[in-house]
C-alpha cells in the first residue's frame, strides 16, 4: 500500500509548491526508440513485442526514484512497487485496461502478462493495481504509424503515460516513435530524459 509523505521531506517539495495547483502540470516528451533488438528477440523466442516493450518500460522506471512518488488529489504518495498498464482488445471488440506488476524477471513478467491480458480480454473487466502500485499508463495504437501524441490533462489521472503506434523498418533496423507524458510534481525534465535514455539502454541490452 502507498503511504502519504510530507512533500517538505522529499526532493519534490519545490516542484510540489510550483506545480500542484497549475492548470496544466503535465509535460510531454517525444523520442524515437531503436527497437530492433525487441523485434528480433520477439521473433526468435515467440514473445509479444508489446510485452517486451512494457517490461523494458518497467525496468527503466524502476531505477529512478521519482517514479515511486505520485501526486494524487492534493497529496503526495510514495509507492513500493511499479506496474505497467497495457490496453487489451476484448471479446466485444472494445478495449479494456490491464495493469501488470513489474518484475525484474522477464519470464515472470511474461507469464503475468499473458495470464492477465487473457483474463481481461475474456471478462471485459479492467485490472487495476493503482491502489497498491505506481502505474505507468500506456496506449499502443498498433494499427497505424504515428509521429507523436499529446495525452490529456484530466486533473485526476496524474500517472506517467506512454503512447506509441506501429514500429517502422528502415533498412535493417526497426524504430518506434514514443510519447512520454509526466506530471511535473513527480519529476523534472532531467528525470524524464534519464528514463528515456534508460529505456533505450534496456531495449538494446535485453538478451
Amino acid at each position: 500500500m502507498p503511504k502519504e509523505v510530507n512533500p517538505q521531506e522529499t526532493t519534490r517539495f519545490r516542484a510540489f509548491e510550483l506545480w500542484m495547483q497549475a492548470p496544466n502540470p503535465m509535460v510531454t516528451f517525444m523520442k524515437t526508440m531503436d527497437v530492433t533488438n525487441l523485434v528480433r528477440i520477439g521473433r526468435k523466442q515467440q514473445l509479444k513485442f508489446n510485452m517486451l516493450f512494457d517490461y523494458c518500460i518497467g525496468k527503466a522506471a524502476a531505477a529512478i526514484r521519482e517514479f515511486y512518488l505520485l501526486p494524487v488529489g492534493d497529496r503526495l504518495l510514495q509507492y513500493d512497487t511499479i506496474a505497467v498498464n497495457t490496453i487489451v482488445k476484448n471479446i466485444k471488440g472494445e478495449v479494456s485496461s490491464c495493469d501488470i506488476l513489474y518484475s525484474d524477471d522477464l519470464n515472470t513478467f511474461n507469464q503475468e502478462y499473458l495470464k492477465y491480458t487473457a483474463q481481461v480480454a475474456q471478462s471485459c473487466q479492467d485490472r487495476d493495481l493503482s491502489a497498491d502500485s505506481m502505474v505507468i499508463g500506456s496506449s499502443a495504437i498498433i494499427d497505424t504509424e504515428i509521429d507523436g501524441a499529446i495525452g490529456m490533462n484530466s486533473g485526476i489521472f496524474n500517472n506517467p503515460f506512454m503512447i506509441w503506434g506501429r514500429y517502422r523498418r528502415k533498412f535493417f533496423r526497426y524504430y518506434l516513435p514514443v510519447s512520454f507524458q509526466f506530471h511535473h510534481v513527480q519529476m523534472d525534465g532531467a528525470h524524464a530524459g534519464r528514463f528515456l535514455a534508460n529505456l533505450q539502454h534496456e531495449i538494446s541490452a535485453l538478451g
